[in-house]
C-alpha cells in the first residue's frame, strides 16, 4: 500500500475533496470545490491523501490571527474515508499539516472539536500535543449531520504550538504518560448497569492539576441514552468553562481500566 498526500491545486481534486466529505460525514455542511480552490490560492493549506493512487483522505485550513494577532492556520476540516480509519493515515495528515505550517513561517495551528468524542480528544492531546486553552459552549449552533445532531455543539479549541519542546516530545512519541491515581478525581462518576452517571455535585479544585471524567464511549451513548448524553454535556460544560477561565489548561486524556479522564494544569 503506497500512501501519498499532497497539495491540491485542481479544481478537479478540490471537487474530489468535495466528494470526501460527503463520504466521510453525509451530506450536510460540504465546503465546495470553490472556496477549497480559494483557501489554497490565498495562502491556505489544502491536502489531498492518496492511497495506492486514490483518494482516501483530506485536511484544509487558511491563515488567520489569534486575539493578540499572532498569525496562525485555522485547521477547518480532515478527514479519512472509514476504510481507512485506524490506519495512521489521519496521523500523517496532521505531520502534513504541521510541516506545511512550518514552511510558512508559521508556528501556531488551531482546530476545534468535541470535547466529549475522547477518542479524538486522546489523538489531539496525547499523540499530537495540543493543549486547550478555550471552550466554546453550542459553537456551531443547531447541528444535523449524523454525528452532531440532537446535542450543542459544545468545542475545545486546541492549540498546537508546532515547534515547542511540548509537541516535539510528544510527537516523537518520548512524553510520559501521567498516572491517573496520581490526582484528584473533580467529578467522580457513579454506574448504573452500562450507563455512566454524571456526578451530582462538584466543586472546583483549587488543586495545581486534576481530573475530569467523561465518557468514553460518546457516540455509543447518544445512540442508546440521548437524555443522558445531553446530561454529560451540560455537566461537562458547567466544569470546564470556569476551570478554564481560572487558568487551567486541557493538556492530556487519559485512559484506566476502561474509563476515561482529562487531566487539567494550571
Amino acid at each position: 500500500m503506497t500512501t501519498e498526500i499532497i497539495f491540491a491545486k485542481t479544481i478537479q481534486q478540490f471537487e474530489v475533496i468535495e466528494w470526501l466529505q460527503t463520504e466521510i460525514w453525509g451530506p450536510v455542511g460540504v465546503t465546495s470545490s470553490h472556496l477549497l480552490l480559494t483557501i489554497a490560492k490565498e495562502g491556505g493549506v489544502v491536502l489531498l491523501a492518496l492511497v495506492d493512487q486514490q483518494p482516501a483522505g483530506f485536511a484544509f485550513g487558511f491563515i488567520g490571527l489569534t486575539s493578540t494577532g499572532q498569525l496562525k492556520l485555522a485547521s477547518h476540516q480532515a478527514g479519512v474515508l472509514p476504510a481507512f480509519q485506524d490506519s495512521g493515515l489521519g496521523y500523517q495528515l496532521k505531520l502534513a499539516q504541521r510541516e506545511a505550517t512550518l514552511a510558512k513561517e508559521i508556528n501556531l495551528m488551531t482546530w476545534t472539536f468535541d470535547p466529549l468524542q475522547s477518542r479524538n480528544a486522546r489523538f489531539n492531546l496525547r499523540k499530537l500535543g495540543a493543549v486547550c486553552r478555550s471552550y466554546l459552549p453550542n459553537l456551531y449552533g443547531e447541528m444535523t449531520d449524523t454525528l452532531n445532531q440532537g446535542l450543542p455543539s459544545d468545542r475545545f479549541l486546541a492549540d498546537w504550538q508546532l515547534d515547542s519542546p511540548h509537541v516535539v516530545q510528544h510527537l516523537a512519541d518520548q512524553a510520559p504518560e501521567p498516572r491517573p491515581d496520581d490526582y484528584p478525581l473533580l467529578n467522580p462518576a457513579t454506574r448504573q448497569g452500562e450507563l455512566l452517571i454524571p456526578a451530582d455535585r462538584f466543586s472546583l479544585a483549587n488543586e495545581p492539576a486534576f481530573l475530569v471524567e467523561v465518557p468514553a464511549d460518546f457516540v455509543g451513548l447518544k445512540a442508546t441514552a440521548p437524555d443522558l448524553a445531553l446530561a454529560w454535556r451540560m455537566h461537562t460544560r458547567h466544569i470546564f468553562v470556569p476551570a478554564l477561565e481560572a487558568g487551567y489548561v486541557a493538556v492530556d486524556l487519559l485512559r484506566h481500566q476502561g474509563r476515561n479522564y482529562y487531566l487539567l494544569q494550571k
